[in-house]
Parts: structure tokens; C-alpha cells; sequence
């Protein structure tokens, strides 16, 4: 095998920083010398850092956009990103030039182009049909402010309404403005001694395209003719309007306001709305008009051939609904279903079998775009089921506390990984498939597999594919289904070392071709995974309490007493501190009332039934010493070929042999260093920090076998570790 020297790659990388004792130092200039009769070949400048995907959630939404033929989903935010969504694997991410936010999105149906209006008042022209989406033209308003979009199906002019009231019309082929202007004095003339406030909604006739509704956030809504360039109805209310739809045979209108009402208009009576309803509001006795509730911000007013249309609205609950989470609303004939959600309504779209306005839009679902989360409701069904979403946006669902990524996996991983995570129950959802299935990004080919693993704070682990251009969740594993959870104030957990999620994941050690995983926990826990393809009930969780301490010599207490020194084991002494046990210790106290020998968790004592994945082979957990609780591991490591597990934190490391369920090795730190520990360790109490304090933390473990690891690089050559010796660092606080 050749070897190489990589000292140099990483220069341009990271910055190390070295102290050690003169014993340490005679041995690395050993090492340095061995090293210069080593052939260099690669430098730095053949690695370069390049962004190539985003995952996740878009950063602060602000708008949304569908296109019904092919199938692809738009999503704006308040930095001007845009973020596009077609079938699963089918993401793209593209970025306007002004971080400025984008306020509405049109697409050009079925045309593969796309206009976005930003809050600096421009408006750009996307060409989607292209690799990697650009903006083709782009066009900037100097004296107005734009409120309001309005691009109608297979038209080449695009309506856009200013805050000062009047409206323009661009060309979007040439994308430029046609000179056609609707001035808002004209648009209501006598209606109004005062002026009607910003355009809020623009809208054609389904019937006839020729036939403009204009609404202003005032309350008037007026009827425009473009071709003899004058209103034919104006529709005065009391109430601000907030949107505005059409029912597909042009006759009627529906608009919702600010006191959470919903009028319905016919286009020939003007004088009055047709039917006022209150979706949300209190129906008063003796004529009363009902409580006014909370605006409605949108409404969609969709029909279907055989039943009811549907009315679907956001907003408009009443006002004593206090701490009520944001909701949606479905009237579908005479029921109305009120679906809560878990973030604020940034927007909704209602999705329906047919592009033309004209038609029964047949509505089969509503996509609906959170404040940090994007669902979509299935309309067909009873009790309308959401959507399991594919797309990797839930990847912070529980905050993320670490991840590992492994490259170069056995090629049978992540079919295995994907087999057991389709089989977990997902109850609750829809049958029906993902319906935003456009795009399509072709053959990708990777010449490695690679996975990445994220532990999270509720402790849970994803198994994650990377392979491809975007991320794609394999399997879901939740580690706190071992423990007894509290059921009241009063039961806590004894995780005095953690103030919440006493389940979250610190480290992750993996073994991809053996597949053993080991994690380990905020609360002194390590667990212990064995994969398998069949189901299993585990009667009795094997459980294993090791008591990890250090030495404390002639230190005085903060009372000025001498400490007492604790026991700490010796290589004389049996290495097996704790027996093993099948079920933890529920209470141990020692003479002087402190708690003695108590894991921070309580593992179940009920047997456990295992999906096909992974399954538990062993819990260890650190105890409490001396009224002390334990510290948290900060070093983690896995060999699947000797059966072994080690790890350590700030008083010591412990090494343990799974299979047979054994202490093999517990040293404290003192013993570690022996005579030549130069610091002072001093006593502590008990603590609630997740960062333990005093000491020295071991962050480094590796066992003494060989490892092989490939790294891909961007020049000809691979470079290849081989790591042969026991690695123990520890840093100083």
C-alpha cells in the first residue's frame, strides 16, 4: 500500500493547534522524521469546497404556487429564496439576486416559466425549462408599490395592483409594461369620497376573460370591462376584504373580511351581497347580528360535479378562542370540519383535477404552507387525512444534537435500512399517493453509497440516504421507548444532569458492515443495537450500571472539612464495579441520606415488543456516587469484532463486553495519569449544566484494531488511513 503524507491537504482547511509534554514531543519528532521520507503528492489545491444541495425546511415562507399540469410546487421566502417541488428526489433550490421577500408567485402553466413579485417592488421572469432555473427578464416599479399579482390561464398579459390603488398590465413575453393603466378614481368613480385603499385581489371572469373584479382592501369591489374601459358593477361593503373567488360559472363571487364574515355576491346585484355568513361566529337570539370574530385572510370557492362546492377558509375564528392553534376551514355542504394546525397559516392553495376556471375544478386535496412545516390535506376521504410528505424538510422535526456521515457503506445497507423503514406503521395518513409528483431529474448515478445518521433531542435517530442529490429517510429509530416516562409532575425522572429532553443523543458509533450501533445519551446512558430483519419481544431489557468516579485526595470541602477519599476501582480490584442487572435500581440511599448507586432513567419493566430493524442487546447506564449524579459521556466507541464497547467523560473511561454483558476495564482519571496528573481536581456538586465542568473530558476514543478509510477526492488519487494504535486525548476545561 502507498502512503502519503496529508499534513498539507488539511492546511487550507483547519487550523490545528498542539501542547504537549517533552515525552510526547521526542515522539512526534520521531514520527516527523519517518514522515519527510514519505512522497508528497497531494496539496492543498487539489481540494475545493463547493455548496451543492440544500435540505430542509424553507427559511421563513412568505408564498406559494402550483401548477395543476405539471405538477410542480413553488415555494418563496422572506430572503428571496425559491424553492421548487416536483415528485420525490425532484427539489430545487434558486436565489434572487435582492435578499428581499417575495410576496406572490404566478406560474406560467404548463409552460415551464415562472414570475415572482419581491417586496422591492420587481417583478422576474423565471425560465424553469433549463437545468438550473434563471431569471430570464426582470422589470422594476420606481413610483409604486406592488400590492398584487394576477397572471390569468394561456394569457400573455400580466395584471399587477399597486398599494396606491391602480392597476398595470405587462406583457410577459416582452416584459414590459403595455401602457393599458386602470386608474383607481375612474375604477369607483362616485362610489367613494375616499380613496379605496391598495388593490387586494385581481381576478378575471371564468366566463369571460375580458371581464376584470378588482377588489380593494376598503371593501369596495368593482367590475371592470377592458375593452370599453369602464366599471359595470361596483360592490360596496362595510367590512376591509382580505381576498376574493370566483364560482366557476361566473355568476357569483364570494369575499371574506376583516370582522370574519363571508359575503356572497351575483355580479347584477350590486346593491347588496347575496348571503352573509359567519363560519366561526356565535349566532345570537332575537335577529342579532353574531359576534364579530377574527379576520378571514383567505378563501377559496372550489365546485365539484356530483355534491356540495367546497368553501375553504383560513382565519376567521372568534375571538374567545384564546391560545387556540391557527386553524383551516372546510365547509363542504352543510359540515364543517375545522383542522388545526401546528404553525401559523402563511398561505393555502386548494389543488383540483382541472386547470380551467371555466370548469368544475373537482378539488382532490389543499396544499397548505405553514410557518415551519408544509401540509397537504386530502379532500377526498373522510375526515380529511393529510399527506405523508417525502420530501426531507422534517429533518430538525425534534432539534438535531449530532449526526455522523459514513461514505463507501456495503451496497446491501441501504436496501436492508430501506426495507425495515417501509415496513414501521404510519397510521393516520392518506392512501392516496403524493400529489405533487411533476419533474423529473433522470438517472443518478453514484459510484459509493453513502448515509448520514442524525441523533435528536427527543431521542430518536434517522438513517438518512445521501447518495443521491437530495436526502431520503431510510429508517427512524426511537431510543426512549426503553424508559419509563413520567406521567405527572411529580414522577420525574432523576435527570438532574439535564433541565429537558433527558432522551436527546450525544454521540453516535456505527459499524457499517457489521451494523452494530451504539449511541449514547444526555443522561449517562449508552445503548447498545444489534440489526435484524425479524420481529422480537424482549421480556427482560438487559441492563448493566457501572459506577464511574474519580479520586479525590487530600482536597478541602467548600466548608473547609477535609473530604473523604471515594473508592475508586483499581487494576487490583475486581473491574466489574456493578453486577449486572435485568431491571435498574428504583431507590438506593446510603447512610447519610445521599443517593447512591440510581441510574438518572428508569428502563421498563414490561416486556417490549421490537419492529424488524434495530433491536436492543444492551442499556448501560453510569449511577450516582456519593450523592453525586453522574457526568455526561463525551467519548463513544464501538468494535463489533471483539464485542466491545468503551466510552468516558470527565471522571474516567469504562470498557464493556456486550455479548457477555461485563465490566472489563474501569479506570478513573487519576489512575489514567497516575503521579504525572498535573491538575487539581476539586469537589462538586451536583449539576444541571449539559456541559460538565472541572476535569478534563476524554473526546477521543479509538480501538486498537485496524481501520481502513477511503476518502473520495477531487484529484486522481485516494488517500488511505491506517490507525493502529489506542487513542486517548483529554482536554482541559
Amino acid at each position: 500500500m502507498r502512503k502519503f503524507n496529508i499534513r498539507k491537504v488539511l492546511d487550507g482547511l483547519t487550523a490545528v493547534s498542539s501542547s504537549s509534554s517533552a515525552s510526547s514531543s521526542s515522539q512526534q519528532q520521531q514520527s516527523g522524521n519517518r514522515e519527510s521520507d514519505v512522497p508528497e503528492t497531494l496539496q492543498s489545491e487539489h481540494f475545493q469546497l463547493c455548496k451543492t444541495v440544500r435540505h430542509g425546511f424553507p427559511y421563513q415562507p412568505s408564498a406559494l404556487a402550483f401548477d395543476p399540469v405539471q405538477r410542480i410546487l413553488a415555494i418563496g421566502t422572506q430572503t428571496g429564496a425559491l424553492r421548487l417541488f416536483g415528485r420525490p428526489g425532484v427539489e430545487c433550490y434558486c436565489q434572487h439576486d435582492a435578499e428581499t421577500a417575495v410576496i406572490q408567485l404566478q406560474f406560467l402553466i404548463n409552460e415551464g416559466a415562472l414570475v415572482s413579485a419581491l417586496a422591492d417592488d420587481t417583478l422576474h421572469l423565471w425560465n424553469l425549462r433549463q437545468k438550473r432555473p434563471a431569471i430570464f427578464h426582470s422589470l422594476k416599479f420606481n413610483r409604486e408599490r406592488i400590492t398584487f399579482c394576477h397572471l390569468p390561464f394561456q394569457s400573455k398579459w400580466l395584471y399587477v395592483g399597486t398599494e396606491r390603488g391602480n392597476i398595470h398590465i405587462v406583457n410577459v413575453e416582452s416584459f414590459t409594461l403595455s401602457g393599458y393603466v386602470i386608474m383607481w378614481n375612474k375604477a369607483i368613480e362616485l362610489s367613494s369620497k375616499s380613496h379605496p385603499g391598495p388593490v387586494v385581489h385581481i381576478s378575471d371572469n371564468p366566463m369571460d376573460e375580458g371581464k376584470l373584479l378588482i377588489g380593494y382592501e376598503s371593501g369596495i369591489v368593482v367590475l371592470w370591462d377592458l375593452k370599453s374601459k369602464k366599471a359595470d358593477y361596483r360592490y360596496t361593503h362595510d367590512e376591509a376584504i382580505h381576498s376574493v373567488a370566483w364560482h366557476h360559472e361566473g355568476k357569483q363571487f364570494i369575499c371574506s373580511h376583516s370582522d370574519g364574515t363571508l359575503t356572497i355576491w351575483n355580479i347584477k346585484s350590486p346593491a347588496k351581497p347575496l348571503q352573509t355568513i359567519t363560519p366561526h361566529g356565535k349566532q345570537l337570539k332575537d335577529g342579532k347580528k353574531p359576534e364579530p370574530c377574527k379576520p378571514i385572510l383567505k378563501v377559496e370557492y372550489k365546485t365539484a360535479r356530483a355534491g356540495e362546492p367546497f368553501i375553504i377558509l383560513s382565519g376567521g375564528l372568534s375571538y374567545d378562542t384564546v391560545g387556540r392553534r391557527p386553524c383551516l376551514t372546510v365547509m363542504h355542504g352543510k359540515s364543517t370540519a375545522v383542522l388545526e394546525m401546528d404553525y401559523s397559516i402563511v398561505d393555502f392553495l386548494t389543488l383540483c383535477e382541472t386547470p380551467y376556471p371555466n370548469d368544475f375544478q373537482e378539488p382532490y386535496a389543499v396544499v397548505v404552507l405553514l410557518e415551519k412545516d408544509l401540509v397537504l390535506i386530502d379532500l377526498a376521504q373522510n375526515g380529511y387525512p393529510i399527506f405523508e410528505n417525502p420530501y426531507p424538510l422534517n429533518i430538525h422535526e425534534s432539534p438535531v444534537t449530532c449526526c455522523e456521515y459514513f461514505a463507501d457503506c456495503p451496497v446491501d445497507l441501504i436496501p436492508a435500512l430501506y426495507s425495515v423503514g417501509a415496513r414501521q406503521k404510519r397510521q393516520g395518513y392518506s392512501k392516496k399517493e403524493w400529489p405533487i409528483s411533476g419533474g423529473n431529474w433522470g438517472l443518478v448515478t453514484q459510484s459509493y453509497p453513502e448515509i448520514i445518521i442524525t441523533g435528536h433531542a427527543d431521542g430518536s435517530i434517522k438513517f438518512w440516504d445521501a447518495s443521491a442529490i437530495t436526502l431520503q429517510v431510510l429508517y427512524k429509530l426511537k431510543t426512549a421507548k426503553v424508559f419509563e416516562k413520567s406521567r405527572n409532575k411529580d414522577d420525574k425522572p432523576n435527570t438532574d444532569i439535564v433541565d429537558e429532553d433527558p432522551y436527546a443523543i450525544q454521540i453516535i458509533s456505527w459499524c457499517p458492515e457489521s451494523r452494530m450501533l451504539c449511541i449514547a445519551g444526555v443522561s449517562a446512558h449508552v445503548i447498545i443495537y444489534r440489526f435484524s430483519k425479524q420481529e422480537v419481544t424482549t421480556e427482560v431489557i438487559p441492563m448493566l450500571e457501572v459506577r464511574l468516579l474519580y479520586e479525590i485526595n487530600d482536597v478541602e470541602s467548600p466548608d473547609g472539612e477535609q473530604a473523604p477519599p471515594l473508592p475508586t476501582p483499581g487494576t487490583g480490584s475486581n473491574p466489574q464495579s456493578i453486577a449486572p442487572q435485568s431491571h435498574p435500581s428504583t431507590s438506593s440511599s446510603s447512610s447519610d441520606g445521599l443517593r447512591d448507586n440510581v441510574p438518572c432513567l428508569k428502563i421498563k419493566n414490561s416486556p417490549l415488543k421490537q419492529s424488524a430493524g434495530y433491536q436492543i442487546e444492551l442499556v448501560i447506564q453510569l449511577v450516582w456516587v456519593s450523592g453525586e449524579p453522574p457526568q455526561q459521556i463525551t467519548s463513544l466507541a464501538v468494535n463489533s469484532a471483539y464485542g466491545l464497547v468503551v466510552f468516558g467523560n470527565c471522571n474516567g473511561i469504562a470498557m464493556v463486553d456486550y455479548l457477555q454483558k461485563t465490566v472489563l476495564l474501569n479506570l478513573g482519571t487519576t489512575e489514567l495519569y497516575g503521579s504525572n496528573d498535573p491538575y487539581r481536581r476539586e469537589p462538586r456538586s451536583p449539576r444541571k449544566s449539559r456541559q460538565p465542568s472541572g476535569g478534563k473530558n476524554c473526546w477521543m476514543l479509538h480501538f486498537n484494531n485496524v481501520t481502513t478509510l477511503n476518502i473520495k477526492t477531487l484529484a486522481t488519487q485516494n488517500v488511505y488511513f491506517c490507525m493502529t494504535i489506542t487513542c486517548l486525548i483529554f482536554e482541559n476545561n
